[in-house]
């Protein structure tokens, strides 16, 4: 009896002491869980710390200056605070200087270079329902702009002028002057005869779109190239169109204005072209009649997208507060001349 009550107290005690000594062990299974897991976020630790992820910083290259504003012509005053650094208001009829401002300097002109491409095909009276079609020569080498007009593409003459003059289309501009009798070649020195012609001795042109700045003016010339080109009534059309739809294979185009004020009813444009590249800024030249007066405006090397087009409204503003009685603004800068016909 004694031996069973001895058993029966011996088992009694180990069934006690089992949960205690495992709950002792445990700890040590958990804590070789734990050591294990800490040391595995220790190495992704490291691992992250010695190889972080690239960050994308993207870095803006700054504008390029215009030969404007790097000959210092931004610098020049005027009374109307006009953002052009170059600047020439004519009365045509009167043959009066309402404004100057560096009107002699010698600047890129961009695309107002297609005014005088657009004047030698007009005057070659070539036919205009004659189909040329873009090719790989037309692509532009020069800036790397790109175009709708894709290569292959084939247009009326008559189509490529509209979208040269009106949507300031350079494939369409190349094409005309690469179609022109002779070539190419030929072309570039009928646009230089033509201006030799009018007097503008300041002017050379090197190609038909503008977009080398090795075309080069001064708004003393282009006044003249204003004057005569809006005498021609396909030129002055076409520029002051305000859109065209254009049948490309299977495709509709659709073209604007580069010039806003077409479509202002404060306006009344009968020629106009824009232009810009980084080397001439914004500029803008126009036959308008403001105020009853028929007035030639030149801006070139203007500063900012929109600038152009502010000076051109500052000019009418004030010339409708001072009409009928014409008193010109007093000339700045008329003495300034810039020559950089090197580019």
């Amino acid at each position: 009896m004694n031996r069973f009550v001895h058993t029966i107290a011996l088992s009694v005690l180990a069934l006690a002491l089992a949960p205690a000594q495992a709950e002792a062990a445990s700890p040590k299974r958990v804590a070789k869980k734990e050591s294990t897991s800490i040391v595995k976020k220790a190495r992704v630790t490291r691992t992250y710390a010695a190889a972080p992820r690239p960050r994308s910083v993207v870095r803006l290259a700054p504008a390029k200056p215009s030969f404007g504003q790097l000959a210092g012509l931004h610098s020049t005053q005027d009374d109307l605070e006009l953002k052009s650094s170059v600047a020439l208001v004519i009365d045509q009829d009167k043959n009066e200087i309402l404004l100057r401002k560096n009107d002699s300097a010698v600047l890129p002109i961009a695309s107002i270079t297609k005014l005088m491409t657009g004047l030698v095909i007009s005057e070659a009276k070539l036919p205009m329902d004659e189909q040329i079609t873009i090719t790989q020569d037309d692509v532009d080498t020069e800036k790397g702009s790109s175009s709708r007009l894709r290569v292959g593409t084939t247009l009326s003459r008559g189509e490529l002028m509209h979208l040269a003059l009106m949507s300031s289309e350079n494939r369409a501009a190349h094409a005309l002057g690469r179609t022109y009798p002779g070539g190419l070649n030929a072309f570039v020195e009928a646009m230089n005869q033509r201006a030799q012609l009018l007097g503008m001795n300041d002017t050379k042109y090197v190609e038909p779109t503008g977009l080398s700045s090795r075309n080069q003016s001064s708004a003393q010339d282009l006044a003249r190239l204003v004057v005569v080109a809006a005498q021609d009534s396909m030129l002055s059309e076409l520029s002051t169109s305000t859109g065209a739809a254009v049948e490309v294979g299977r495709r509709t185009l659709q073209f604007g204005n580069t010039n806003r004020l077409v479509k202002n009813p404060n306006w009344e444009i009968a020629l106009q072209k824009t232009g810009y590249i980084s080397e001439a800024g914004q500029c803008l030249v126009m036959q308008a009649k403001v105020a009853g007066r028929k007035l030639v405006m030149v801006f070139l090397d203007s500063a900012g997208k929109l600038s152009r087009i502010g000076d051109a409204e500052r000019v009418r503003r004030w010339v409708e507060t001072h009409s009928p009685t014409g008193v010109p603004l007093p000339t700045t800068g008329g003495n300034t001349v810039i020559r950089q016909v090197s580019g």
